[in-house]
């Protein structure tokens, strides 16, 4: 059973439909993709036939779902009520890219949505925490990718997305594609995985240091000084977030603390992205995005330090923007993760 209610459906269309009457429009017309799911509950298949919900701002006029006729029975049974077909032809519409109108909505999570969110997030924080805990020395990067996807499923998501294992000097490879490296003590891996409850996405990255069981084979003194500098800047980051708050200034507050301490040419990427029924979408959390900050907003607060051909690190929660401040949603800790292997 979907953790969305039926009538959150009904909710979001009829907000929709003011959004499109505030912009000036006639009519939005929503096709495959998640601007549709959100709306519907309805995970159109992306065929060559046409799939299009047609959204008129005016009251009292009907929606209509345009679907192909081999997909009339799922469209039928999506959560919200459909005619299904062309009833009439508008040609006073004006078109305009539909995300414009439909952003606002989708960046606000309902309650409904931020549970489907922690749901997934703990779920990979399990997993993040068996990898830890489990053989690492001696097996390739890509075998214990494949473990963590076959984690993932088993702790409830439905779609295992990615799982970057990145090992040694591959650690200071952002998007690092899981190999053929084997893994050896004595070096860090960044482990970034995610997937998909219910449709709503789970992001999360954790850096573990193996030692392989050698006592000498622990964390040097220069990377241990880079991931203290880097659990500092992503809890002022995560500590940042509030209503109102404009998102650069997120990025900014992670920033500061790591150019401060002297990596600053080593934090090359934004700070975070938002998550939802995509793995990325808005709100962004990069210089130049003023959008301020408001309850309900779910994004990733990820800030890294990475040394290239030596080693990097990466912290990533997602986090929820309430009312009184930002709460992460992933549980595992966040300290650099000593393990034998």
């Amino acid at each position: 059973m979907s953790g969305i209610p039926a009538e959150r459906y009904a909710a979001r269309l009829a907000a929709a439909r003011v959004e499109a009457a505030a912009a000036g429009l006639d009519v939005l017309c929503i096709g495959v993709g998640a601007d549709l799911r959100h709306l519907t509950g309805y995970e159109a298949l992306p065929l060559e036939r046409l799939t299009m919900l047609l959204a008129p701002a005016a009251d009292g006029v009907p929606l209509t779902l345009i679907a192909p006729r081999l997909e009339a029975t799922p469209a039928r049974t999506c959560a919200a009520a459909f005619v299904l077909g062309l009833q009439r032809v508008l040609p006073y519409a004006s078109f305009i890219v539909a995300s414009t109108v439909l952003r606002r909505l989708r960046m606000r999570k309902d309650t409904d949505e931020v549970a489907l969110l922690r749901r997934a997030a703990q779920a990979a924080d399990r997993v993040v925490l068996a990898i830890a805990n489990g053989r690492l020395v001696g097996r390739t990067e890509a075998d214990v990718a494949r473990e963590v996807r076959e984690r993932l499923l088993g702790e409830g998501h439905e779609v295992s997305e990615f799982s970057i294992v990145a090992s040694g000097p591959n650690s200071a490879s952002p998007h690092h594609d899981a190999g053929e490296r084997v893994i050896q003590g004595g070096e860090p891996i960044v482990l970034d995985i995610g997937g998909q409850v219910e449709g709503y996405g789970s992001d999360i990255t954790r850096t573990m240091w193996v030692t392989g069981g050698d006592a000498t084979a622990g964390p040097d003194p220069e990377f241990l000084r880079l991931y203290e500098v880097l659990q500092r800047a992503q809890a002022v980051a995560s500590e940042a977030v509030r209503p109102g708050v404009a998102c650069e200034a997120i990025d900014a507050a992670a920033r500061e603390v790591i150019t401060e301490a002297g990596f600053g040419p080593n934090f090359f990427h934004r700070t975070g992205h938002g998550i939802g029924l995509e793995g990325h979408e808005e709100p962004y959390l990069v210089e130049g995005n003023a959008e301020p900050m408001a309850a309900g907003y779910t994004f990733s607060v990820e800030p890294g330090i990475y040394l290239e051909g030596r080693y990097g690190a990466r912290i990533e929660d997602i986090v929820v923007c309430t009312d009184t401040g930002g709460e992460s949603l992933n549980e595992a800790p966040r300290d650099l993760l000593v393990v034998a292997g």
